[in-house]
């Protein structure tokens, strides 16, 4: 895949809420919560690689989680919408909303990257 940006009009509706606008997808309403292929989760918004299949894993919460990014990935920043404290990743290529992460992770990091599937694509090995 290249890391060349997908035009905004080529996003689906809900892709480009959550990317460009920081929405979130309904919990359990991506195909991507349960792919269990080897391979690696890209952002939708401009192909840039962000997680590989060997940190991904079932957090029980409806989206996608990771627990940890590839290198260089993403950026994070303080999200204090909905009345709390969070923070909010994004795609360090595009600055796409992907998700947010939080401190409840399994081992080695203690970390959920909690990712909207809309936000992803994904390529198997």
């Amino acid at each position: 895949m290249s890391n060349k940006p997908v035009h905004d009009s080529c996003l689906s509706p809900l892709a480009f809420h959550v990317l460009r606008e920081h929405g979130t997808e309904r919990p359990f309403s991506s195909p991507l919560n349960d792919e269990k292929r080897s391979g690696n989760f890209f952002c939708a918004g401009c192909n840039h690689p962000l997680y590989t299949s060997q940190t991904k894993y079932e957090s029980g919460s409806g989206w996608p989680s990771f627990w940890e990014p590839l290198p260089g990935a993403i950026v994070t920043r303080t999200d204090s919408s909905h009345g709390m404290i969070r923070t909010e990743v994004l795609c360090a290529q595009c600055n796409g909303h992907l998700g947010h992460v939080f401190e409840d992770g399994p081992e080695p990091t203690g970390q959920r990257y909690c990712m909207n599937g809309a936000a992803l694509t994904f390529k198997p090995d």
